[in-house]
């Protein structure tokens, strides 16, 4: 991504997506590198989804994984998606130990927590392919202010005017 946490590989500006702290072990950071792929675009339509996968995962991991854990002493998470939805196997573990975490902290089942991050994830994949087929069309950013109600029972509401 462009706008994310910068990290020096290679002698380029290599930017990550997001940054995260205690996801993995209290007080320690996680970088993550989010890739959305088509599984059926030419250069993985030969490939089986998780095999398409597994292979987007192990070059973000080559492109990443040293420099993060060396260098920025930060726990490495390559997120992958295919367009249809299907996570990677650190996608899969990354947001299974957030949902946990989720849950510990708001004392709500582990199902409904990892349900409400599958629903905006779904969500949030939808708009990022709506966007690259069609373009952004829109000025409208969505503020976070002291008012926010972060409560899980409130979140799981669909409010179409967040996206």
């Amino acid at each position: 991504g462009s706008s994310g946490i910068n990290a020096e590989y290679g002698g380029t500006n290599a930017r990550l997506d997001v940054g995260a702290t205690g996801v993995w072990s209290p007080n320690v950071k996680s970088l993550c590198d989010i890739r959305v792929f088509n599984s059926l675009a030419p250069s993985n339509a030969s490939l089986s989804v998780e095999d398409a996968l597994r292979k987007h995962e192990q070059e973000k991991i080559r492109a990443y994984g040293e420099r993060v854990l060396q260098v920025e002493k930060c726990a490495f998470s390559p997120l992958i998606f295919s367009t249809n939805g299907v996570m990677g196997p650190s996608a899969e573990r990354f947001y299974a130990q957030v949902a946990r975490l989720i849950s510990l902290k708001t004392k709500q089942s582990y199902s409904d927590s990892i349900r409400y991050i599958r629903q905006r994830l779904s969500f949030s994949l939808l708009k990022t392919i709506i966007v690259s087929r069609r373009g952004f069309r829109g000025t409208k950013v969505t503020r976070v202010t002291e008012e926010t109600d972060y409560n899980l029972l409130y979140m799981t509401r669909v409010n179409t005017d967040n996206f």
